[in-house]
């Protein structure tokens, strides 16, 4: 068998960590028992999650961030989530151009992960490669995922500190507003900040911000004005994520995330472990076609068949 690919990713071995996360998203079984071997020494990285609409800029914040975050020593891991290209099934926009240039930093590890449209899946698989790149010793791990759907909500949702990138003129900023994204922002960025409508957009933001619901944990998620291009104001946004670490770790907020993030993490192993182990046993008694077409004829509907399932499943395991 030789060394496992967890032991080696546990000795620094990145090509083993490439591979890992390959089968990860080709949905490999034997990365499972990778994963399980790696789980325990988790848990050490900072998880910056960073999501707006397309165009905002968010891949050139990113760039600049982990120059900063390099400077000061910091090992860096990325998760560019992009949308699938529906003809290849690879992520359209791969390992993003922008950031080529710390591809041959060793301290620097970039995957792209695309969404195939996978129904729940695109978290679940999120959440295992941030789990490799914990492992592998990142100090620091940035989720970048494009749009702001109910996706990448739940993905931001699970990082220590979440950023919303807002940019003017798109004509979309109340709609970003809108999308829950408020909710789980600590910290929003108003990029491109140079063109017209910045400022009236951040007095916008700032009074949606004052009218929302007072957080629990006593944040008060700051607006910070960039221009990654040229890198301004990205030192005061890293400065402002050490800020909310601080904040959390003085205030007893960093164990509820924590704790918040590995429910999610488990119900989302047990919810698609569970409904493998149901769609497998469906095939193979070749039940699954049957079922399709007489819900398609309306002859049955979808909620008694679950039960049914349900039902005689646990009845099978009584016996």
């Amino acid at each position: 068998m030789g060394t496992t690919l967890a032991k080696r990713i546990l000795e620094g071995d990145v090509r083993a960590a490439s591979r890992l996360m390959r089968d990860i998203d080709d949905r490999i079984p034997s990365a499972l028992a990778e994963l399980k071997e790696l789980y325990p020494k988790t848990g050490r990285a900072y998880i910056i999650g960073i999501t707006g609409p397309p165009g905002s800029g968010k891949s050139t914040i990113v760039d600049k961030m982990v120059e900063i975050f390099r400077k000061e020593g910091k090992t860096v891991g990325i998760v560019a989530v992009d949308p699938t290209s529906p003809f290849t099934g690879g992520a359209i926009l791969g390992d993003r151009i922008r950031m080529q240039r710390h591809a041959t930093d060793e301290g620097v590890f970039i995957r792209s992960l695309a969404t195939r449209g996978s129904l729940g899946g695109l978290s679940r698989s999120t959440q295992d490669i941030i789990h490799v790149m914990d492992a592998m010793g990142k100090d620091i791990i940035i989720v970048e995922t494009v749009g702001v759907g109910q996706d990448e909500v739940e993905i931001v949702h699970t990082a220590h500190t979440s950023i919303v990138v807002l940019v003017p003129g798109l004509g979309d900023d109340i709609q970003a507003i809108k999308a829950g994204i408020i909710e789980i922002g600590d910290i929003f960025v108003i990029n491109k900040c140079e063109r017209e409508g910045a400022d009236k957009m951040e007095r916008d933001l700032r009074l949606v911000l004052e009218m929302g619901r007072k957080r629990e944990d006593g944040w008060d998620p700051p607006i910070f004005k960039t221009e990654a291009i040229l890198g301004k104001g990205i030192f005061e946004l890293v400065y402002g994520i050490y800020r909310h670490k601080q904040a959390l770790e003085q205030s007893q907020a960093m164990e509820k995330k924590i704790k918040e993030r590995t429910m999610k993490t488990f119900l989302e192993v047990l919810e698609s472990e569970v409904m493998n182990h149901f769609i497998q046993k469906l095939e193979k008694k070749g039940q699954l076609e049957t079922i399709v077409q007489e819900l398609m004829y309306r002859n049955i509907d979808p909620y008694s068949v679950a039960e049914r399932i349900m039902a005689e499943t646990l009845k099978e395991n009584k016996e």
